[in-house]
């Protein structure tokens, strides 16, 4: 059965569907490796990042294992969970890392403006603190996770619309999810939490100054930032 180019809508699920039914059928046999993600990305008729959002997906089921310097090798020709590695009654749980990361640098740039206008006392000292609480975390050796999340939501929190807050934390709910745990694994470490930290710094900076468009640039310049580092080569994060 040949690849087909996919519609974009959902496009790293039909990305995964089309590779695990090959998989299932044995047109990709159990021990086999994969085409190169750039040779996918050109068959399918989609983009790198399309594809590597599926491929973490298949990761995550057991169907297949990414090789660092060797290649993407079948494992199993039958997912070991449910299909994309997540759970069906959570929506955001299904949707792609990089197209989450692609909705943050436009949502959460204007929730910053919004914060460096509203933010009270309180906020300020709640986005500190989420700083704060990155910081002890990678001092710690361990993933900034709720460090981030907590300086996240505090600056969302602070720019005084409710939807928008319900909107960041939906974001959170997918980033607490399989796939871009497994994602994490790859492309986040301690060099990369460091430029984090540095860059949140900035974002605060700007809040604190009541420096509306300074603090959009900065929560853009972060995002974009993060967007690439989970873009880069494949590799194996370092041991922490």
């Amino acid at each position: 059965m040949p690849l087909q180019t996919v519609e974009p809508q959902r496009l790293y699920r039909q990305i995964a569907e089309q590779l695990r039914q090959l998989m299932t059928s044995g047109e990709f046999a159990v021990g086999s490796r994969l085409p190169a993600e750039r040779d996918l990305a050109t068959q399918l008729g989609v983009s790198r990042p399309s594809v590597r959002e599926a491929l973490i997906a298949l990761e995550v089921e057991g169907m297949i294992e990414v090789r660092t310097g060797s290649g993407i090798y079948v494992q199993s020709s039958a997912p070991n969970q449910h299909p994309s590695g997540v759970n069906g009654n959570d929506v955001t749980a299904e949707w792609g890392p990089l197209e989450v990361m692609s909705a943050r640098i436009l949502v959460e740039a204007e929730v910053a403006a919004l914060a460096a206008n509203n933010a009270q006392k309180k906020d300020l000292q709640a986005i500190r603190n989420g700083l704060q609480k990155m910081k002890r975390e990678v001092a710690q050796d361990e993933v900034p996770r709720w460090g981030d999340q907590a300086f996240h939501e505090g600056i969302a929190q602070a720019c005084g619309n409710g939807v928008l807050l319900d909107t960041v934390q939906r974001f959170w709910q997918a980033r607490n999810g399989p796939l871009f745990e497994r994602l994490g694994d790859y492309f986040e470490n301690p060099t990369s939490w460091q430029a984090a930290i540095a860059e949140h710094q900035a974002v605060l900076e700007a809040i604190e100054a009541r420096d509306s468009s300074g603090a959009r640039k900065a929560m853009q310049k972060h995002l974009k930032q993060a967007h690439k580092r989970y873009s880069a080569s494949w590799r194996r994060a370092p041991a922490r």
